[in-house]
This record gives structure tokens, C-alpha cells and sequence, in this order.
């Protein structure tokens, strides 16, 4: 293939970091197959032409059924709310499209087991966005643990904090329905650390957990725009309908000790993702404030020097990295889902499945409903009983 042609659902936040995405990908990495930015969808005709002439998309639908029918299109991307990702993915993999599609996968774990049995029936590339695990100080953790140098690991904890909503007038917006989201914070933000956990630690093997919605009404929203919404705080007010934060512990197939914290009510803390990986070698922490670095401790350094070195992951030796700038001159948020498109060009590449996958999406929704069965009925959950 010389260009796989992408039809895009949904045009705001993750829209414009899919598109900047697909526009950056052949200037930095000319070599990769080019992704040719075909077709843009949404619902607000205005919104809808002022998103595709911003982003650099050719020609627009307002109805996804129509732009699944488009035979001018290789590639359905989506990364509209959560309640309409299986029926696109469903009617995506049925005309035999390739499938991008945002975290979660889906509303529920057998929605996400559908998307995946579709998928893998139509014999088409699918792909689930954990856009983290691109970060190149990520994949260093990974090398680092994958290659022993941090020995048997023992423990994996790991902190999501946002602050966003701790403002209770803020409007009710869609992330705060049930309905359309699936869940608040555990499916949102908890989601990454699960998917960051099983990338570099291993699968789960049970979970217990607690959460809470501390607040339980809010006004109407007007008008919503990625984390950003409008509404009176004299008007209407909704019922919100997902926690505002999860924590759960966990045991790990091989004998780790895991602990996770989700949260939109921390103040002070716009994006405090976060691990620490401890191991009989050594330790590694990332926070991705600081999206560049890897502090690493190594138990065999001289005892005069022992500590936590901090490495800045922007060499040529680090993944991506002879792509973008100089050493020590710094990348962005924006460049994690470059390379997460860099992954899925090289799929198409080498006619092979991308990773992260769906396979990867419903091991993660397993995990969420654990969880969320652990809250239910207040007692430690196996992750086979969703077998």
C-alpha cells in the first residue's frame, strides 16, 4: 500500500490530535506509509466544515453510516463518545474497513467482545488508543523491564489525577453520563494505567476496589467542547452518573503487588499520570508532566552513588527520537499520537495486526468490570469470573 485513506468520526479533542497526527506523520516519518486524511464526521454541519478546513480533511459526512459506505475509504477512525464506538466498529468491520478506535473500546465487556469477534471475522487491522505507551520514555521502561535489568518486578502503583470538575457548578458534560461514558475517572483516566500496567508489568489476576461521586448533581451543560462546557448555575441540573474516583488494589498473575488511584478531585493536579515500578534490581518512576524523563535506580551502583538517576529520553537511542529534534530539545503530548499512527502505518507496512489492538481493549474492559464487580459486592474479584 502506498497511502491508506482514513475516514475520522468526531472532530474535537481527540480529532484534533488524530488529525494533527495524521497531517505530521509523513514530514517526520517520510518512510512509514502515508495516512491520506479523506473524510472527517459530525453531527453540527457548522462545526463539522470549520473542523475539516481547520484540520486539512478533504470532504466531510455528517452521518457515519454514510461515511462507512465510502469506497474511498481504507480506515474508520473513532473517536466519538464511547456509546456510539460499537456500532461504528461493528458496521466498520461489515464493509471490511480497518478499524482505529479510542479507549475505552466500549461501553461494556461484551460490546467490547463483539467489536473484537467483528473484527477478527472480517479479517481487518484493528487498533485501540493507548496513545501512552508511545511515549519514548515509556518504551525505554519497557526495554528496561522487558531486558531484566530491573529484575522480578514487585510492585506497580500508579496515581491518574485531574482536577477539571472539583469546581461543583461546573456543567454536567457527557464524561458525567453513564450512558454515553460508561463510567467517570475508572473508564477515563483509569483505563491508561491499566493498559500501562499490563504493557509493562503483566495480566491481572484479581482486584478488589472503592470509589465514589462526590458530586452528585450539576447544571445542564449548553455547550461542551473536549474538557470545557458552558451551562448556569440557576438552571437545570442532572443527575451525574459515574464516580468522580476509583481506587482498587491488585494481585498480578506473577505475584506483583499493584495499587491504582483514579481521580478528577485532585486539586492542583491537571495530569498527574503517574507510575512507580519496583523491582528486586531496581525501581523506575514516570510521571507524564514530565513526559520526557525516566528516573531509574539501579541496586547494583556503587553504594557512594546509589539513587535515582533521572535520564532525559530524547537521544537518537530512544524510540522515535532520531525523528524529531536535536538531543535534550524536548516533545509534546501531541507526539505520542503520531507515534501511535507510526505504529498502525507500519501494521498496514508488514500485514500484521497494530499494538495495541482490540485484543488489548477488552483484556483492559475486563479489568474495569472487575473492578467494578469488586465495588458491587464489596470482596476481592478474579478476573477469570468474567471469563
Amino acid at each position: 500500500m502506498e497511502k491508506v485513506r482514513v475516514g475520522m468520526v468526531g472532530y474535537k479533542f481527540m480529532g484534533k490530535a488524530h488529525s494533527n497526527a495524521y497531517r505530521a506523520l509523513p514530514m517526520f516519518f517520510p518512510e512509514v506509509i502515508k495516512p491520506e486524511m479523506t473524510a472527517i464526521c459530525g453531527r453540527d454541519p457548522e462545526g463539522l466544515e470549520q473542523a475539516r478546513a481547520q484540520f486539512g480533511w478533504a470532504s466531510s459526512e455528517t452521518d457515519w453510516k454514510e461515511l462507512v459506505k465510502r469506497e474511498d475509504i481504507d480506515l474508520i477512525d473513532i473517536n466519538a463518545p464511547s456509546d456510539a464506538h460499537k456500532a461504528i466498529a461493528l458496521a466498520a468491520a461489515a464493509a471490511g474497513k480497518h478499524i482505529f478506535c479510542e479507549k475505552p473500546l466500549a461501553l461494556t465487556l461484551a460490546d467490547s467482545r463483539e467489536m473484537l469477534e467483528a473484527a477478527e471475522t472480517a479479517g481487518v487491522k484493528h487498533m485501540v488508543g493507548f496513545n501512552y505507551r508511545f511515549a519514548p520514555a515509556i518504551q525505554l521502561a519497557k526495554k528496561l523491564v522487558s531486558d531484566g535489568r530491573i529484575g522480578e518486578i514487585h510492585h506497580f502503583r500508579a496515581v491518574f489525577l485531574q482536577d477539571w470538575i472539583i469546581d461543583p457548578s461546573f456543567p454536567l458534560v457527557w464524561r458525567l453520563q453513564k450512558e454515553i461514558a460508561g463510567s467517570g475517572s475508572h473508564g477515563d483516566l483509569g483505563a491508561h494505567l491499566i493498559d500501562m500496567a499490563r504493557y509493562l508489568v503483566g495480566e491481572f489476576n484479581e482486584v478488589i476496589g472503592m470509589s465514589e461521586t462526590f458530586v452528585k448533581e450539576r447544571p445542564i451543560a449548553s455547550a461542551m467542547t473536549g474538557l470545557s462546557a458552558k451551562g448556569s448555575e440557576d438552571g437545570p441540573r442532572g443527575e451525574v452518573t459515574v464516580d468522580d474516583a476509583t481506587v482498587f488494589m491488585t494481585r498480578f498473575a506473577n505475584g506483583a503487588l499493584g495499587s491504582f488511584e483514579a481521580t478528577r478531585f485532585a486539586a492542583g493536579h491537571r495530569c498527574t499520570n503517574a507510575f512507580e515500578i519496583n523491582g528486586s534490581k531496581g525501581s523506575i518512576k514516570f510521571d507524564f508532566e514530565r513526559m520526557n524523563e525516566l528516573q531509574v535506580y539501579f541496586t547494583d551502583d556503587a553504594e557512594d552513588v546509589q539513587g535515582f538517576r533521572r535520564v532525559l529520553a530524547t537521544d537518537p537511542s530512544h524510540a522515535y527520537m532520531d525523528a524529531w529534534w536535536p538531543a535534550g530539545h524536548t516533545i509534546g503530548y501531541e507526539h505520542t499520537f503520531t507515534h501511535e499512527m507510526h505504529e498502525l502505518m507500519q501494521a498496514f507496512a508488514e500485514d500484521r495486526q497494530p499494538v495495541p489492538n482490540f485484543v488489548d481493549g477488552v483484556k483492559c474492559q475486563e479489568v474495569l468490570e472487575a473492578v467494578d464487580r469488586s465495588i458491587a459486592e464489596r470482596r476481592w474479584v478474579s478476573i477469570s469470573e468474567l471469563a
